[in-house]
């Protein structure tokens, strides 16, 4: 019997994942909170449901009629998922899958690893509403910066916007790579952990952001030479190792960010 996977937020990164599981023959329901979006999801195979974390109903039971939850919502709602959390519990869920961001750690100009500091911030509160529940296991995986397709880096900064900091690094990944560890994770049935997913390269802000626009055909970028702040270069040792992981996008001065693949 194929395993059920349920994963709650079909949109950048949850649908493209959505689809790389149903090739590998998982049962695949979806999320949206947008109408619109239902055939989209329903022309992919997944099972569409209508659900926003604000409102919560008697759709959500169904949804969590599954043996694995991905969380891809870029929401930071702690009420919210503090209400989906007794939903969770009395459902079918044994493991939780948590994407979260390496924006919890700490600036303090060195390599942060999985163990390193991390600030209070209501995404690290999160974080802890799933990693300290016993209904389930959690692991939680903590991606850099995203890019890929329609979010191409050299139009994170537009009209002529000034970049400061451009000696500071660069932690970035792509979502081909991203897709790939969750599937992995997933496959490989890693529970009770917590990842860093970042690229191998951490460029200055400068070599990154020249290199992106050029490439995409945009007004070269302009740079703050004044500002200095306190950064951090995100380690990806812990996840390679696990996974056996090699990157899809290693190096973040090789890609070609105007390749129809981006």
């Amino acid at each position: 019997m194929n395993k059920t996977i349920s994963i709650l937020g079909c949109g950048w990164l949850g649908k493209p994942t959505a689809i790389k599981l149903l090739q590998k023959e998982f049962i695949v329901k979806g999320s949206t909170t947008s109408v619109d979006k239902i055939l989209e999801l329903k022309n992919c195979n997944v099972e569409p449901y209508l659900i926003s974390l604000e409102n919560l109903n008697n759709t959500i039971e169904d949804f969590l009629d599954s043996e694995i939850l991905l969380i891809a919502l870029p929401s930071k709602n702690v009420e919210g998922f503090k209400s989906l959390i007794p939903f969770i519990e009395n459902s079918s869920i044994k493991n939780v899958l948590f994407i979260s961001s390496t924006s919890v750690y700490k600036s303090n100009n060195e390599i942060v690893k999985e163990e390193s500091e991390v600030q209070e911030s209501p995404l690290l509160e999160i974080e802890n509403l799933f990693l300290n529940n016993f209904h389930f296991k959690t692991t939680i995986i903590r991606f850099a910066g995203l890019f890929g397709y329609n979010r191409k880096p050299g139009n994170f900064f537009k009209d002529g916007k000034i970049i400061p900091d451009p000696k500071g690094f660069v932690n970035m990944i792509h979502q081909d790579d991203c897709v790939l560890i969750i599937s992995k994770i997933i496959e490989n049935e890693i529970w009770g952990e917590i990842f860093n997913a970042c690229t191998d390269s951490h460029p200055t802000r400068e070599e990154f952001y020249t290199k992106a626009k050029k490439e995409i055909g945009v007004e070269s970028p302009k740079f703050d030479n004044s500002t200095f702040s306190p950064f951090k270069i995100v380690s990806n040792t812990k996840i390679k190792k696990y996974l056996n992981y090699t990157f899809k996008y290693p190096n973040l001065l090789e890609v070609d960010y105007n390749s129809h693949v981006i």
